[in-house]
């Protein structure tokens, strides 16, 4: 079975859902995910997992993420993106020291609402389907980490910035607040995911141009850890999800291979031995 992520440069006006569903049917695929949603309007990386590359979903989504932002300060829209309605327009009374000062007071670890229109869940239901019926849902603010804002260009009412955010970081909700703070509303009007871990928009192709030649291996997607090689008996043990003992003490994650040197799983080391935490 063939298995591994592949890289799409998404559109503007698709679902990430739908570029799944695109992808699953043109390539003849039985299992496909994405790895970190884009809204419709936004554009950029949107990592494609196949087939067995689905259970190593997490170790990505779990990762870091850059994008490249367009602001645009004075309208306030009920989505906080420019694909909502606009609940609030107001003159815009800064000048564009005070919108960069502002911009840059969310660099680090914050607490963040996500907006309200999201596809967190509530009850077991997502926040937009209340939002769609008027119900007001707040969820719980969240800790975020901007790790870097840079080049950033102020062309008002337009702010223009490259972000660098941890996992669950909302871009819109930056707009929102960068809005709130300056006292004229704003709302998210351009978004692009440039990055996804060591996964750059550079390497991406439309989705018009995937084929599976373009197919990173599981292998070259965690190509980055560290690995052991284990001895055939160890190696069916491991594969039978029994803890096996080893010399060295960290708990990494590593890339594991057979007696064969063929590339069989990620494995970390536990209090009770080193253990699979994802079998190839």
């Amino acid at each position: 079975m063939i298995s591994g992520f592949l890289l799409v440069n998404k559109d503007p006006g698709i679902s990430s859902s739908r570029v799944v569903q695109v992808l699953k049917k043109k390539l003849n695929l039985n299992k496909v995910g994405h790895l970190g949603t884009l809204d419709p309007m936004a554009t950029g990386l949107l990592i494609i997992a196949i087939n067995r590359a689905t259970k190593f979903a997490s170790l990505l989504l779990q990762s870091e993420k850059s994008y490249r932002a367009e602001v645009t300060l004075g309208i306030q829209t009920d989505t906080d993106d420019a694909e909502g309605e606009a609940i609030s327009l107001k003159d815009i009374n800064i000048d564009e020291y005070e919108a960069k000062k502002a911009l840059l007071t969310f660099l680090g670890e914050s607490d963040q609402l996500p907006p309200s229109y999201s596809a967190l869940k509530y009850k077991g239901k997502p926040m937009y389907k209340y939002a769609r019926d008027g119900i007001k849902v707040e969820k719980a603010a969240r800790k975020i980490l901007i790790k870097n804002i840079q080049n950033i260009e102020i062309n008002l009412p337009k702010v223009s910035f490259d972000v660098q955010c941890s996992k669950g970081t909302y871009i819109r909700s930056i707009a929102r607040d960068l809005g709130l703070r300056l006292g004229c509303g704003a709302h998210l009007s351009k978004l692009i995911r440039t990055s996804q871990e060591k996964f750059m928009l550079s390497d991406a192709c439309a989705i018009d141009d995937i084929n599976l030649e373009k197919l990173i291996s599981l292998e070259k997607a965690f190509e980055d850890l560290d690995f052991i090689q284990l001895n055939e008996g160890d190696s069916a043990a491991f594969l039978h999800g029994r803890s096996i003992e080893t010399d060295f003490h960290h708990t990494n994650l590593l890339r594991v291979y057979d007696d064969k040197n063929q590339f069989i799983a990620i494995g970390k080391n536990t209090s009770t031995g080193f253990k699979h935490e994802y079998l190839v």
